[in-house]
């Protein structure tokens, strides 16, 4: 059987890896991705976030990103029983990147798994793995391309980055179950001809429809949308009747805010369902590994967190990957875990919130404070380790507190 030698082996050929793959080549290393799916293949997670953008920056990404025209995201809206809160990415309290882009993401994940091909790191597409065997922190991997030919790559380092597919962790038995409760999706991509500059297709939009279900609105810059609805797998009970079609269509016919604008519009593609994605692994890291993006826990599609933490672990760990090639010690726990659980935790308060109803009561109150607004807009960017933010340092009290300030006051302004 062939046997490759690399410095390391990169897992998945999404933005996680291939982030993680660019930065560890640049640094002299010789790398290799191996990708289950053919690209370009369809994923969501379709509206980046402005914290992303330093980790494709750092990657050599920018620039092929930019060239491809999609459309800049500045901010976020949020909608309820027509209220509109705003969240403007330029109004945040933390420095750093005030755009970022909406994405088509089988165009935008093949254009960065192009970019490190051109940077001279193989990219085998339709290839799976079948096993992995360690000796310390050197790793023999067996793979098998589509036509069922095997072969095997030797690798002094693993970064796993692929995704759903979670392939170390499955073939450890590292999954465990995520504290957050099973949700289901159903989406579609539509031919947006009704979308007007009403509609700013400049920043997501994200629609309140009853309490713990809500919509997603992410404008292309090709004239389509992407459009989910997001809940309790029991809520989908109630059109469960008819072809993914008339059940997308009817949920969509009873929203107010888009019934209009989505009447009788083309679906690209029949709807699509996702649901009990939430999950996570009982370590981040072993002995010539280390697990990035989705594959250390998938929150909710929310915020779009998902493309955030995927490129910022995939930045931090291959730096950390570098050091250890190099000789150098790594505390992962310390400089791996640690930073990375502060930002998961702090997108799933966010996340918790918002299906509690605790962000409804902050984000559609009158008189807002601006500084606060900001602080909690810098999250809303991505900026979850900027600790000096007291609504990241102190995110799992801060929400709740304010909300609470904020009833408060509403009642005591009330006219006896």
């Amino acid at each position: 059987m062939h046997t490759e030698q690399v410095d390391v082996l990169v897992i998945g050929a999404g933005p996680s890896g291939t982030v993680a793959a660019s930065i560890i080549k640049k640094a002299g290393f010789t790398v290799k991705i191996v990708e289950k799916l053919k690209f370009p293949r369809f994923v969501i997670g379709e509206s980046l976030l402005p914290r992303c953008m330093e980790a494709l920056e750092e990657a050599g990404f920018l620039d092929a990103v930019k060239a491809a025209g999609f459309q800049e995201k500045f901010g976020a809206k949020f909608v309820k029983n027509g209220k509109i809160c705003d969240y403007f990415f330029a109004d945040q309290f933390t420095a750093g990147w005030s755009w970022t882009w909406q994405v088509p993401r089988a165009e935008f994940d093949t254009i960065l798994a192009d970019r490190c091909v051109q940077m001279g790191i193989p990219v085998s597409y339709e290839t799976t793995v079948t096993g992995i065997v360690f000796n310390g922190t050197d790793s023999l991997t067996t793979v098998e391309d589509i036509s069922g030919n095997q072969s095997q790559i030797a690798a002094r380092f693993i970064v796993d980055g692929s995704g759903y597919g979670r392939v170390i962790p499955k073939l450890f038995n590292m999954d465990r179950p995520s504290n957050l409760p099973p949700r289901k999706t159903l989406f579609t991509h539509v031919v947006d001809t009704k979308r007007t500059m009403d509609d700013e297709p400049n920043r997501i939009t994200i629609i309140v429809h009853q309490y713990g279900i809500w919509i997603w609105v992410i404008p292309f810059s090709n004239g389509k949308t992407s459009v989910g609805f997001v809940g309790e797998p029991e809520f989908f009970k109630s059109t469960s009747g008819g072809t993914p079609e008339e059940q997308l269509r009817a949920l969509l016919a009873t929203e107010p805010y888009l019934a209009e604008r989505m009447k009788d519009v083309e679906f690209v593609f029949e709807p699509r369902v996702l649901e009990s994605w939430s999950t996570t692994t009982n370590s981040f890291y072993g002995d010539g590994f280390v697990l990035t993006g989705n594959v250390t826990e998938f929150l909710d599609p929310v915020f779009s967190s998902g493309v955030t933490l995927a490129t910022v672990s995939s930045q931090t760990a291959a730096k950390l990957v570098i050091k250890k090639l190099n000789g150098e010690a790594v505390d992962w726990d310390a400089e791996y875990t640690q930073p990375m659980m502060q930002g998961v935790d702090t997108f799933r308060s966010y996340v918790m919130a918002w299906y509690e109803g605790t962000l409804d009561t902050i984000f559609f109150a009158d008189n807002q404070v601006p500084e606060i607004k900001s602080m909690i807009c810098s999250v809303l960017a991505g900026y979850v380790w900027d600790l000096n933010n007291p609504y990241v340092k102190d995110h799992k009290t801060a929400l709740q507190k304010l909300a609470r300030l904020i009833v408060l006051r509403d009642t005591s302004n009330k006219p006896n």
